[in-house]
């Protein structure tokens, strides 16, 4: 007993000598700034900052500013921007087209067997080669790409990841991977020299069901019917630092005819690939394909992502780096009105300008530095995320943690769209999506909320069907071996609505969970440890 109750005494003293390191900006927190941040970022004037308007450049402008004012240091020569070069494209449906040779005949095939969403109009023939999933996760000891060379060629994959109904699976039971997703699986097969792609629904599960990965029918139909109160949005890609070769999706009457080909059916390949699991790649034999990407409109143009730099305290570590990160841009304006983002993401955006002060108001300065970035371009596919991360300002290789906030002001609510199962009372939670892929992140936070007190949630990290682990900017750095954790508050109706305003944000909630991430962020940058990241021995595209 004597020794628990100085056990105890130890903690709570180091707690209260943590506290005080950090009290000036931990206290300085304020939500009547938040509040202030908030109703200026979602305001009509923006127009609901789309990405490449001026709604977008307005907070692009504003965000550079309160960086300066908090005494942050540029990280682009004397500028806070840091240039993200985009594609701004339409697809034309009609005249893309996907040509199959079989020998000496051929078929040509228009949306909706074969479209592609690609920014370059260019010409690709191959061999056609089946990979698998498309997956290379060595320290699953799983690769798709052993044993067969896809150089020159168009390889054919499955979407998702091998074993995804079993709660034992190495790809995190019935959870998601990192591997999971449609641009990870482009830049893999990119860097393994194939020169387009061939995707297609892995064939037993989700032929409509539910799944790892996948949407139920009703789901389904609550996303079609609530994306007609959206805009009609071109695409956008990036210029440099994306995937470069175009992929195709497929329906199941092409994939049959390019199995039958092999000699094999798409079913059984898939079975024998779980049952292990291993991979099954072959060659296609005798069989071509010549992928033909058309688009009706494309532009290049920039949006920058927003940085800014405070130094660590230790001469020694200062050169390691923590991230800060959000995303300023949304859906801009609909059929319905303005879609004004408050919760996505000025949430996020006005959280990481309120840290950037904290940290910098804070007079002990934690021993490695700080960087508070907001990115370009996210609701169009993490091309700002995606661009910094082939782009660094600063090394990711002694990038330590980075915590991404998307969506942080609202309590989490049942939404058609979503299937999920959701607490009672959701007015003191916080999700945190990928801890799995580092526990040491997870303690430290947990460590930290002591102090704050908010109930934290992980259930995305074993939930796959929603796809949540893709759908923000922490990914990319996943991607390269950096702990990067999602903090989230959840879905609601209102998400890509023109109903997502400043006046249903829940303050009080959005301070605390930017006093836990001050805690945080400030012990991963001043501890004598750093978070491991499991399973570090990934293929990197």
């Amino acid at each position: 007993m004597r020794i628990l109750v100085v056990f105890l005494m130890a903690s709570l003293a180091c707690a209260q000598q943590t506290k005080g390191r950090i009290a000036e900006g931990f206290d300085s927190i304020q939500v009547a700034r938040l509040k202030a941040d908030l109703t200026f970022l979602s305001s009509d004037a923006l127009e609901g900052r789309r990405s490449l308007e001026r709604g977008s450049e307005v907070a692009i402008q504003w965000i550079a500013s309160e960086f300066a004012k908090a005494g942050l240091k540029p990280l682009v020569g004397a500028s806070y921007l840091q240039p993200v070069p985009l594609i701004e494209f339409t697809a034309d449906r009609a005249l893309t087209t996907l040509v199959v040779r079989y020998g000496d005949t051929s078929q040509t095939y228009r949306a909706p067997d074969a479209t592609a969403n690609f920014a370059n109009e260019v010409a690709v023939s191959g061999q056609v080669v089946f990979g698998g999933y498309g997956i290379s996760a060595p320290e699953l000891g799983y690769d798709d790409y052993a044993g067969i060379d896809v150089t020159g060629k168009v390889v054919l994959i499955f979407g998702h990841e091998p074993q995804e109904n079993d709660e034992q699976s190495i790809f995190n039971g019935r959870g998601n991977t990192r591997y999971a997703n449609a641009t990870y699986k482009a830049l893999n097969a990119q860097r393994h020299g194939a020169i387009g792609i061939l995707s297609m629904t892995d064939p037993n599960n989700h032929t409509g069901g539910a799944g790892r990965g996948g949407r139920g029918g009703a789901q389904a139909q609550a996303q079609g019917q609530l994306a007609q109160t959206r805009p009609r949005i071109p695409s956008e890609a990036l210029a440099d630092g994306g995937p470069e070769i175009p992929t195709f999706t497929i329906s199941a009457q092409i994939a049959d005819g390019l199995f039958a080909a092999g000699g094999k059916k798409a079913g059984d390949v898939q079975t024998a690939i779980d049952a292990g699991p291993r991979p099954m790649s072959f060659e296609v034999p005798h069989t071509r394909v010549e992928l033909r990407p058309v688009l009706s409109e494309r532009r290049r143009a920039n949006s920058y992502n927003v940085a800014g730099l405070l130094e660590g305290s230790d001469p020694a570590l200062r050169a390691e780096t923590v991230i800060f990160s959000g995303h300023f841009d949304h859906d801009g304006t609909g059929p319905l009105g303005i879609l004004h983002g408050a919760d996505d993401n000025g949430s996020g955006t006005a959280g990481v300008v309120e840290l950037a002060r904290a940290f910098a108001l804070n007079r002990v300065k934690p021993k490695r530095s700080l960087v508070f970035i907001v990115f370009a371009a996210e609701e169009r596919g993490l091309l700002g995320a995606y661009y910094y991360v082939s782009h660094p300002l600063r090394p990711l290789a002694t990038t330590r943690a980075e915590i991404n906030f998307d969506m942080i002001g609202r309590n989490e609510a049942a939404d058609p769209r979503v299937q999920t199962e959701i607490s009672p009372d959701t007015s003191n939670e916080l999700g945190l999506i990928g801890t799995h892929y580092s526990p040491d992140y997870r303690a430290v936070v947990e460590r930290a909320n002591e102090m704050v007190g908010l109930k934290l949630n992980y259930k995305w990290d074993r939930d796959a069907s929603n796809q949540v682990l893709f759908r923000s900017d922490q990914y990319p750095f996943l991607q390269r071996d950096v702990p990067a954790v999602w903090w989230f508050t959840g879905f609601h109706p209102d998400y890509h609505q023109v109903t997502d305003t400043v006046e249903k944000i829940n303050f009080e909630k959005m301070a605390k969970i930017l006093k836990l991430a001050y805690a945080s962020g400030f012990e991963f940058a001043d501890s004598p440890n750093v978070p491991k990241l499991v399973g570090k021995a990934m293929s990197r595209p």
